[in-house]
């Protein structure tokens, strides 16, 4: 009886840890679907901007579609800051773009960009 009792508390243990290390290994997936598609989205994202006309580029947000629920993207443009102004022309414009997955904070990626917008002839 004492061999039965050692042995399921073996086999409890061992249990115990091989569903921690799925558990584990889950989240971890869902981390690298996230960070694969969010670079993607963010990649075209980017594509969209720097195809668009740089003097109608605005701040906004949105989602990715039907394709992708749960993601969202917002886009903040706003002038360059720069440490000595007076050496830089005011048609740099810093673009922050943001890709989020649901309300947890592990699953968003940033990405910052400059676009220059030559003086209007």
């Amino acid at each position: 009886m004492l061999e039965v009792m050692v042995s399921m508390a073996i086999i409890a243990v061992a249990l115990s840890a091989v569903l921690g290390s799925q558990s584990q290994s889950v989240s971890i997936a869902a981390e690298a679907k996230f960070n694969t598609t969010a670079s993607s989205l963010l990649q075209s994202k980017i594509a969209e901007i720097e195809s668009a006309d740089p003097y109608e580029l605005s701040s906004g947000s949105g989602d990715f579609g039907e394709d992708f629920p749960g993601y969202t993207w917002e886009m903040d443009v706003r002038g360059a800051m720069f440490m000595n102004p007076e050496n830089v022309s005011n048609h740099l414009k810093r673009i922050d773009v943001t890709v989020r997955w649901g309300d947890a904070e592990q699953y968003v990626r940033s990405l910052s960009l400059y676009r220059f917008c030559p003086e209007k002839g």
